[in-house]
């Protein structure tokens, strides 16, 4: 938007605010009205009126003083870019557009200025280019999610001055380059000691990872590097962080040596080193009692029998360490771990027998043994599962021809919500079946991803009912509102999950209900339970029954027409009480000439009014001054105690006397009126006595 138009709508806010028009900070609501001059599909009521706090802009909380200190527009389908007029919104605490696909462009340097901004969220947006430096100027900044959009460039050392920031989620971007690290002269990551989340995980990273990132009083809880291009080693100073329960740096190309420091960590939950080029000995994990997820596939560790801690880590229920060059016997204890779903040691080298024993895990679902050396196999009949032996030289003898020895084994179905009790009804294009009530609805639909769960069982009833559970309590929607579909890992071994959401009453969300059910998805107030681990959610769009009633969002052309309407209507209403307050002052004046005497009294106030005159003739100041030659001193016939006496030649050729009381004195006043009746009651009995004559004349 042009400069002009930047200029009028200032004008009109601040004009309307200071006429009464509107409550809502002129600044706020000029800015609020670029914004909505730059998008499209604004809420409806956007622009229904001037002022966004008096009469309030869905999407948008003021606090008593008229300052939008929130800015919520999740799902809303915006389209646009966010332009620099955000930064005029100083009071701003919470900026939250996420899930508006269609929403990009770069991200303002002026996101800068919004000085009092504690959370911002951009997840599922389509913001490219670099993140603003500026970003650091944020001293309150505590939740900060840019994951999901197409942002390029390095991550800017200036994030480092967020000392307040526990949730810093940059990931599923294509920010480039190496990990900030403070010096004296820039800050960098390491000093965001308040820091619980590092999800920087799907991007182009580069570089180490620093041995200076990581220190004990540090507080992460998530450290999500994985699917980048990290070289290197693992640092040591990891092991410091033990406040860790999932540490993901899969899929990156870091090689040397696993810190032994890394059995520090004893509060792990998931601990996924896959994909690199790591050597040396398989890590020691013997100790971390609350791991439930190892993957240590694909590195190049030494060759070894099978490590101690395979055993005796009961916590554990999946177990992957696909190509890690260990042989020898198969421990036995390892199946009979009570909460154990997967065990894949494929394309390794066992070379001895495998006897899964009497006491195998009710949980075990998969046990993944091939293209290994096995040539005994001792079968039990407690086990019914999935066993893949292909490529052994079992299959050769022992087990030829058996389901054992093919790849395709029957595959459990995964978790879907029940809708057995809606029978098979069909829905119109676009609704979708509530779970809870079999009617027809239009859902909240989106996908849950979930970065590290501590389990791999997808057919697990119990826990995605504890997750549908969670949902509509946490969400506040009716009981079995929720319907979960196609739960699986996909190629970043995320769990993902599809999600439909249905509304308590009628076929549609509102837009007010959507944009709390979007909000506490994106600013993570919806905690899952614990088991799920890290998540993000990716909404669809809604088809909202208005559709968006305003169809785009008014054009440049538009808001000049109506903001030049607005200027013209509020100069005709200056221009209308400039008018009044002069024909007040006029009155005033009016009244005050009408009382001559109304100021004489002490301090200005009336003395008494003025005097009561028969037959006698007001004259103006101005009649006096020009009969006097302006009150010459030539015309000086004598003076008394409180003013002189003049003669004046009025324009009808009369002489007359003029007293006149000392300029600026407020004394004499009473005396000077009490002077003027008696020559007034004097000038009546003359008056009075002609008549009299001439009355007896004509008798």
């Amino acid at each position: 938007m042009g400069v002009i138009v930047r200029l009028l709508l200032l004008f009109v806010a601040f004009v309307g605010i200071r006429t009464g028009l509107c409550y809502t900070d002129p600044h706020d609501t000029a800015a609020l009205l670029s914004l909505m001059s730059e998008w499209q599909n604004t809420p409806p009521n956007w622009g229904q009126s001037n002022d966004p706090c008096g009469v309030p802009w869905e999407g948008i909380v003021c606090n008593n003083k008229s300052r939008v200190i929130m800015l919520k527009l999740s799902t809303m389908g915006i389209k646009g870019t966010l332009n620099g007029d955000i930064g005029q919104l100083a009071q701003l605490q919470s900026l939250d557009l996420s899930y508006n696909n269609e929403l990009g462009g770069s991200l303002t340097s002026n996101i800068g200025s919004l000085a009092q901004l504690t959370t911002l969220i951009l997840s599922g947006c389509g913001f490219t280019g670099n993140i603003p430096q500026e970003l650091g100027n944020l001293p309150l900044i505590s939740f900060v999610a840019l994951n999901s959009n197409k942002f390029s460039g390095r991550i800017p050392p200036s994030i480092g001055k967020l000392s307040n920031v526990y949730w810093l989620d940059i990931a599923d971007n294509q920010i480039s380059g190496p990990l900030p690290i403070s010096n004296s002269k820039s800050p960098g990551l390491d000093l965001l000691l308040n820091a619980k989340h590092f999800h920087f995980n799907k991007n182009q990273l580069s570089g180490t990872i620093p041995e200076k990132l990581f220190s004990s009083p540090m507080q992460l809880i998530h450290i999500l590097f994985d699917a980048n291009n990290f070289v290197g080693e693992i640092p040591t100073s990891v092991g410091l962080v033990q406040s860790l329960e999932v540490l993901r740096m899969d899929r990156n190309f870091l090689n040397g040596v696993v810190p032994s420091s890394i059995s520090n960590l004893t509060s792990l939950n998931e601990l996924n080193l896959a994909n690199n080029k790591l050597s040396g000995p398989m890590p020691d994990l013997e100790g971390m009692n609350n791991l439930n997820y190892v993957d240590l596939s694909n590195n190049t560790f030494d060759a070894a029998e099978a490590p101690f801690w395979f055993s005796t880590i009961e916590s554990l229920a999946v177990l992957m360490v696909e190509s890690g060059g260990i042989y020898g016997d198969i421990p036995q204890t390892l199946f009979s771990i009570t909460g154990l779903e997967q065990v894949l040691l494929n394309d390794n080298a066992f070379n001895g027998s495998l006897n899964m024993g009497n006491s195998i895990s009710s949980n075990l679902q998969i046990v993944n043994f091939q293209n290994n050396s096995i040539s005994e196999v001792t079968l039990s009949d407690s086990y019914n599962e999935t066993l893949i032996l292909v490529d052994n030289p079992v299959c050769k003898a022992q087990l030829a021809n058996t389901v054992y020895c093919q790849l395709q084994q029957r595959k459990p179905t995964p978790y879907s919500t029940s809708l057995t009790k809606c029978s098979s009804k069909a829905c119109p294009l676009g609704q979708s079946i509530s779970p809870q009530s079999c009617d027809c609805a239009y859902p909240y639909e989106g996908v849950l991803i979930f970065r590290a769960p501590f389990f791999r069982d997808v057919t697990n009833s119990s826990l995605f009912q504890q997750l549908e559970m969670s949902l509509w309590t946490k969400l506040k929607l009716t009981p079995g509102s929720i319907y979960l579909a196609n739960p699986f890992f996909n190629s970043d071994n995320y769990l993902q999950v599809q999600v439909k959401l249905f509304p308590s009453n009628g076929i549609y969300f509102n837009r007010a209900e959507i944009l709390k059910i979007g909000g506490d998805l994106s600013n993570q107030l919806f905690k899952p339970p614990a088991v799920f681990g890290p998540y993000y959610f990716i909404a669809s769009p809604y088809p909202f029954p208005d559709g968006n009633a305003k169809g785009s969002s008014m054009s440049k052309g538009a808001i000049v027409g109506i903001t030049i309407g607005c200027v013209v209507l509020i100069i005709g209403l200056l221009v209308v009480g400039i008018y009044a307050f002069k024909q007040k002052k006029k009155a005033e004046r009016a009244i005050l000439l009408s009382k001559p005497f109304a100021s004489w009294g002490s301090g200005g106030k009336d003395a008494g009014g003025a005097p009561q005159l028969k037959g006698s003739r007001w004259f103006s100041f101005e009649e006096l001054r020009k009969s006097t030659n302006n009150f010459s001193e030539a015309n000086e016939i004598g003076s008394g105690g409180y003013g002189t006496v003049y003669r004046g030649l009025l324009p009808n050729g009369q002489n007359v006397a003029i007293k006149r009381a000392q300029q600026g004195s407020m004394q004499g006043g009473l005396e000077f009126k009490t002077d003027i009746k008696l020559l007034s009651r004097v000038h009546a009995r003359i008056n009075a006595r002609r008549e009299a004559g001439a009355f007896e004349g004509r008798q």
